[in-house]
C-alpha cells in the first residue's frame, strides 16, 4: 500500500497532486462547517421547540433561550415589525454556512476534472516521447481519473450536508414563524 502511495506521487503531475491536497482541504473545510453548524443549529431547534411548546401551554412571552427574547426586551410591546426584524436576523444566523457547502458542492467536481485532464495530457505527453503501449496509456489515464473520483466524492458530502443544513434551517425558521404568530395572535 504504502509502495502505491509513493508510486503515485511520482507518477503524477504535481497539478494533480495540488488538485488532491485542495480537496483534502475542501473536505476537512465541509466536515468542520457542517458538524459545527449542525450542533449548534439541533441545539437552537430544541431552545426554539422548548419556547413554543411553553407558549403553547400558556406562557405570556417566549423564554429566555429563545431568539426573539433579545428583540422583544427593547420594546415594550410586542409588534410585528419587531418580530420581522428578528424573523430575518434568525434566517440569516440559520443559513450560515450554507453558501460555502453548495460552492463546494458545484465546484469540487470540476477541480478533479482540471486535475483528471493535466494527468491524462501528462500521460499522453510521455507516450509522444516513448513506444506507447496500451499499458502505459491505462495506467495513466486509471491514475487520472483519480483526481476526478476524489472531485465527485468531496461534492457528494457537500451536497448531503448542504441538504440537511438546509432542512434544520427551515425547521428552526418554521418554529420561530409560529413563535412570532402566537405572540401576535395574544397581543391582539
Amino acid at each position: 500500500m504504502t509502495n502505491d502511495l509513493i508510486d503515485f506521487y511520482l507518477k503524477s503531475h504535481p497539478v494533480t497532486i495540488g488538485v488532491l491536497a485542495l480537496l483534502s482541504i475542501y473536505f476537512i473545510i465541509l466536515n468542520w462547517v457542517f458538524f459545527y453548524r449542525y450542533f449548534s443549529l439541533n441545539s437552537w431547534l430544541s431552545s426554539e421547540n422548548a419556547s413554543f411548546e411553553a407558549l403553547l401551554m400558556g406562557a405570556s412571552t417566549v423564554s429566555d433561550k429563545s431568539f426573539f427574547n433579545n428583540f422583544l426586551k427593547t420594546s415594550e410591546t410586542v409588534s410585528k415589525e419587531i418580530l420581522d426584524l428578528a424573523m430575518m436576523a434568525a434566517t440569516k444566523e440559520a443559513t450560515k454556512g450554507l453558501t460555502l457547502l453548495s460552492i463546494f458542492a458545484s465546484t469540487t467536481p470540476f477541480i478533479g476534472l482540471f486535475g483528471t485532464v493535466v494527468s491524462i495530457l501528462d500521460t499522453f505527453t510521455h507516450i509522444g516521447q516513448t513506444s506507447g503501449s496500451m499499458s502505459i496509456i491505462s495506467s495513466g489515464v486509471s491514475d487520472a481519473l483519480i483526481a476526478t473520483a476524489a472531485g465527485i466524492f468531496v461534492a457528494i458530502f457537500a451536497y448531503t450536508y448542504h441538504q440537511i443544513l438546509k432542512r434544520q434551517s427551515f425547521e428552526l425558521v418554521s418554529f420561530l414563524q409560529m413563535q412570532s404568530d402566537a405572540l401576535l395572535a395574544r397581543k391582539d
